[in-house]
């Protein structure tokens, strides 16, 4: 396991103590599963649940027609 050094002004400090106690969680876990949860590089597991959940948007090519454009002023 590897150590940082953070520096944190004063509310920013607090604001971590705070969210840790509440969480029941040591500063450092508390930091650890922030990290986890903001840097991933992969999408949400309830996210990757929704594919295939919705029907398939339809193609350009089945469209229905669109009418004759408005004319336009020349100038």
């Amino acid at each position: 396991m590897s150590q940082i050094t953070l520096y944190l002004d004063d509310e920013a400090e607090q604001l971590l103590r705070q969210s840790a106690q509440a969480a029941g969680l040591s500063n450092s876990k508390w930091i650890a599963e922030l990290i986890k949860k903001h840097a991933r590089q992969e999408w949400p597991k309830e996210l990757k649940n929704l594919a295939g959940s919705f029907a398939d948007f339809p193609l350009r090519e089945n469209k229905l027609q669109h009418a004759e454009d408005t004319p336009r002023v020349g100038f």
